[in-house]
Parts: C-alpha cells; sequence; structure tokens
C-alpha cells in the first residue's frame, strides 16, 4: 500500500474487535468475534484489526480463527515493539491471505518519561527495530506513534520518517487520549505531509479517540490534510469514551461530495452491523446516536415533522434506506402539530379534514400529555371514541 496526492480512496480500518472489545464487560468469544468479522467483511471494510495475540490464548486463538474465516479484508495484529509480541502476531497471521503487523511505542513526553521511563533517541531506535523485525513476517507492516496527538510535531516527524525507511508501510497517528482540537490535529497531519521527506511510500492512518467528543471531526480533518486510513470502530465503541465512529465518518464522506474521497463500504448495511454489534457485546446504541440511533430518522416536534412530510430533506440529509433503516417515523407526542396527526391517521386508512381534523387533534393533545407516546392501536382507540361521539 502506497499513498499519492491525488488518491481518493479512504482505507477503512475497523478495530471493533481489538480497541472496541477493551470496553469493560463487552468481551467476546471467539466464535462471536468470527461472527462479526464476516459482517464487516460483509460491510466491506478493507482492514480487520482481529486482536492483540500477546495478550491473551484466547485472542490468539480469535485472530487465527479470524483469518481462517475472512477473505477480502487485510487481518491486522496489534503488538507492542517487543520482539516476542511481534513473534506472536506474526504466527497469529499464519493462515491470513493477507496479513498485517500494527507495531509501535509512545512518543509524546509524557509516555516517554512517566510511562516508558526512556529518552526520544532511545525510543526512536525501538521503534525502528520494531519495524524492521515485523517486515522479516509480513510486507505490510503498520507503525503506530502511540499519543501522538500530545508529541512534539518535529519529533513526530522524524519518528514516522524512520518507521517509513525502516518499512512501515502505513504511519498511524493516534489521538490516544482524545485531546487534541481538530485544527491542531490537522495541523499534525500537514505538517507530516510537507516534512517528511519519504511520507509518499506510506498512508498516513489517523485514530481518534472521543474524549471531549471530537474523534469524528478529527478524524475527517485528518482526511482532509492527507490521511488515507481511518480507524475506527461500529458504533463508536472502545476505550472510556470511545473510538471513531466508523458508520460516521463514512456517511460524512458519502454526504460531503466536496472532500473528493471514496471509500468501499455499503452503507444500506450500517444499521444492520450496528445492531449486530450492539446485541453481541450487549452495549446498547444511545438513541440520539448519529447515523445508527434510533432516533436518528425519528421526528416528533410539530414543525420538523410538517417538514418532514412535504419534502423529507427539509430536515433529513440521509435518506434512511441510504443506511438500511426501512423508514423515518414521525412519533406522535404532545409537540406534534395536525399534519403530523393527520399523516398517521391516514397510513392507518383514516381520513379526517377540516373541523373534524381540529376536534379530534384536542382530543389527541390531552392523550399525549397523559400517556407521552401515541401509538398506532391508542390512534384507533381516539378514533372509535371521537366517531361515537360524533354520531351521538
Amino acid at each position: 500500500m502506497s499513498s499519492s496526492n491525488n488518491d481518493s480512496k479512504v482505507y477503512i480500518f475497523d478495530t471493533t474487535l481489538r480497541d472496541g472489545e477493551q470496553v469493560p464487560g463487552c468481551q467476546l468469544n471467539a466464535d462471536e468475534k468470527i461472527i462479526i468479522a464476516k459482517s464487516l467483511e460483509s460491510l466491506g471494510v478493507d482492514i480487520i484489526e482481529a486482536g492483540f495475540p500477546i495478550s491473551s490464548p484466547g485472542d490468539f486463538n480469535s485472530v487465527v480463527e479470524i483469518s481462517k474465516a475472512v477473505s477480502d479484508p487485510i487481518i491486522c495484529a496489534l503488538s507492542r515493539a517487543v520482539e516476542k509480541d511481534i513473534e506472536c502476531a506474526a504466527e497469529s497471521l499464519k493462515y491470513a491471505k493477507r496479513g498485517r503487523i500494527h507495531t509501535g511505542i509512545g512518543t509524546s513526553d509524557q509516555h516517554i518519561i512517566h510511562k516508558l521511563k526512556s529518552n526520544r533517541e532511545d525510543i526512536l531506535e525501538r521503534g525502528v527495530r520494531a519495524v524492521k523485525y515485523a517486515k522479516k513476517f509480513v510486507e505490510d507492516v503498520e507503525f503506530y506513534a502511540e499519543d501522538a496527538g500530545r508529541t512534539d510535531n518535529e519529533y513526530l516527524a522524524r519518528i514516522v520518517e524512520a518507521a517509513i525507511a525502516a518499512g512501515a508501510t502505513v504511519v498511524n497517528i493516534p489521538d490516544t487520549t482524545g485531546f487534541c482540537l481538530p485544527d491542531m490535529y490537522g495541523e499534525k497531519i500537514k505538517f507530516l505531509k510537507e516534512n517528511v521527506k519519504n511520507i509518499d511510500r506510506a498512508i498516513i492512518s489517523s485514530h481518534c479517540h472521543n474524549d471531549l467528543g471530537m474523534a469524528t471531526a478529527n478524524s475527517v480533518t485528518a482526511l482532509r490534510n492527507g490521511a488515507r486510513q481511518i480507524e475506527c470502530t461500529i458504533n463508536g465503541i472502545g476505550e472510556r469514551a470511545g473510538n471513531t465512529s466508523l458508520e460516521e465518518v463514512v456517511m460524512t464522506i458519502r454526504k460531503h461530495r466536496e472532500l473528493n474521497l471514496n471509500c468501499d463500504i455499503n452503507t444500506q448495511l450500517l444499521y444492520p452491523t450496528s445492531r449486530l454489534v450492539s446485541q453481541t457485546m450487549g452495549m446498547p446504541v444511545q438513541p440520539n446516536k448519529a447515523v445508527v440511533g434510533s432516533n436518528a430518522f425519528a421526528h416528533s416536534s410539530g414543525i420538523h415533522q410538517d417538514g418532514v412530510i412535504k419534502s423529507r430533506e427539509n430536515y433529513e440529509i440521509i435518506a434512511p434506506e441510504e443506511v438500511g433503516v426501512s423508514k423515518s417515523d414521525i412519533i406522535l407526542t404532545a409537540r406534534s402539530g395536525r399534519a403530523a396527526l393527520k399523516f398517521r391517521l391516514e397510513a392507518l386508512g383514516i381520513i379526517v379534514e377540516g373541523d373534524e381534523l381540529n376536534e379530534i387533534y384536542s382530543q389527541f393533545l390531552v392523550m399525549a400529555d397523559e400517556i407521552k407516546v401515541v401509538e398506532d392501536e391508542s390512534l384507533r382507540v381516539l378514533h372509535r371514541n371521537f366517531s361515537k361521539v360524533m354520531i351521538s
């Protein structure tokens, strides 16, 4: 894999089964991982990070079994910049049609001094050694500069250049702690593009965390500055506040054609894949989650409902069918207007007009205040009671 300035292809690197699975209480067994991996393959992801093989026998076995079960995506195994880690990762990938070792080390002064108890020169040498060692096992080696978000740009450029010279095909620039603002992160990617002389020999990858709620914004800004791989998870799951959300980045690329970018994701499978991951991990999707939340295509405000009924595009920039949702929902509450009530009644085959609509709407508001959300059966009861009064 190599990058060029004219390359519009964005590689989607899914780490649901590695970084995503680090959510407390959401650990999967090998069979569950295989089910999700096959779903990710159908979705069209380019790379599946299948696990951290040295961490446990279960993780090692999962990478082995996913490598056997999945054909199209690259299968990636994580390691630290330690020979034993790299050997274990390589062994776990022996059945992969295309394998990648993802190795690296912390590069911020915070990590170098307080975590690794080392210095910049030693860390650079260790990173280079790790890439060279991984290269003995696989052609495709990704180097991560952990905590790149808080790493000095000049030093980051040095270590990235050295990693590429050692054979790295992808350089991962993680905002490990979710610290960066979009302009800061974008400038970091731009600095690498302009100051790493061999940067055209590798793809720049963005791996952002959501501690300040900016993982998607940072990832998109990275793309605008030259990154061509996004590391992300289904539903944005992951450590602490989570990772970049796959569905958000993909739909941003889809909706903003001016970015001149494309990816190979089958967006109609986004919602089914989201639900599969949620159910398998036992981790509910928040209702207001962008793209795949249960309220993403639901409208309860009268003004919004009237606008959507007249033209969906008034309040929806994504058609629900684009992401695998059957239709938009007009949710009847006390905030709903006459247009929404008439629309929902007509869907039940009940036609009301003029004064009759005004009368039934008044009764509807009383009901909505009592039961909060008015479903179809309650609407039928409302109409039956109204009809009896009108006849009498």
